[in-house]
């Protein structure tokens, strides 16, 4: 957990959010769903790209209160799912559902590409 938080970050309404290029969402999902030949083969190559290249933990706002992303997962019906803690209690969340931080953390793109894939290239 090395990383602290900069008093200089803001509330959630004042930060910048990242963007990434649509161009550079389509070169991600491609390369998440290369190989894949179905829509829950895709779905895993986007969490296996998750699993190797998003930094965790983080902290993130939901609703407010600050949360800590532990990591992500994937339940049988192949969703992909955030499971989050605050203090001693933790919750699953959709990824799709996730907001992310500013700065988000490295390997966030993949989450992007994912909610980019999930929502037709929109």
């Amino acid at each position: 957990m090395g990383r602290t938080r900069s008093s200089n970050q803001g509330s959630a309404s004042s930060r910048r959010t990242t963007r990434w290029s649509k161009s550079r969402l389509g070169a991600l999902v491609e390369e998440a769903t290369i190989d894949a030949y179905n829509e829950a083969e895709q779905a895993a190559g986007f969490f296996t790209k998750m699993e190797d290249n998003l930094r965790l933990p983080f902290e993130t706002e939901m609703f407010g209160p600050t949360v800590t992303v532990e990591r992500v997962d994937m339940t049988e019906d192949g969703a992909i799912i955030a499971i989050c803690k605050r203090g001693s209690k933790r919750q699953t969340v959709s990824i799709l559902d996730l907001p992310l931080p500013s700065p988000p953390p490295a390997g966030a793109e993949w989450i992007a590409a994912y909610k980019y894939w999930r929502k037709g290239f929109q």
